[in-house]
């Protein structure tokens, strides 16, 4: 990993302090930071002016607003369609886009991380996939929608 230019990152964006943390393992803040740095600063060298902007973006595209959770009604398990609260919203999309970064194997996860971003900003990539299988779920599902308040 090289040093040289790196970019600083915004700790004070919630969002992106949120995400350095689900980067990490093992308490190894620095690194985790130093990972998503790296991610932005090969973001940005494929023509990306604002690494940020991609980030929210990539975010906001992988956020689900809508799952299925399994409900006991009588003696049935229904997946019932519901809305999905903010908090679960972010966590959601940060564990898809992280888990497809990390499913890749050959070069260093940094630059997985920053083509998963690029690609969810522009609604490709299977971050994004992983979003649109939960709506089909939901979709095929909505019939048991009249038991999400029960």
């Amino acid at each position: 990993m090289s040093t040289k230019g790196t970019v600083s990152l915004n700790l004070r964006n919630e969002r992106l302090a949120k995400f350095v943390n689900y980067v990490m393992k093992e308490g190894k803040k620095y690194l985790a930071m130093k990972i998503v740095s790296n991610a932005f600063e090969v973001i940005k060298s494929k023509g990306h002016a604002n690494p940020e902007e991609v980030f929210e973006k990539a975010l906001e595209n992988v956020m689900p607003k809508i799952e299925v959770r399994p409900k006991r009604v009588g003696g049935s398990i229904y997946q019932v369609p519901q809305e999905v609260k903010p908090k679960r919203q972010l966590a959601l999309a940060v564990r898809w886009i992280l888990a497809s970064a990390r499913g890749k194997s050959g070069s260093e996860f940094h630059h997985f991380l920053a083509t998963e971003l690029i690609e969810a900003s522009q609604e490709t990539g299977n971050a994004v996939k992983k979003k649109l299988e939960v709506y089909k779920m939901a979709e095929a599902n909505k019939a048991f929608a009249r038991f999400a308040n029960r």
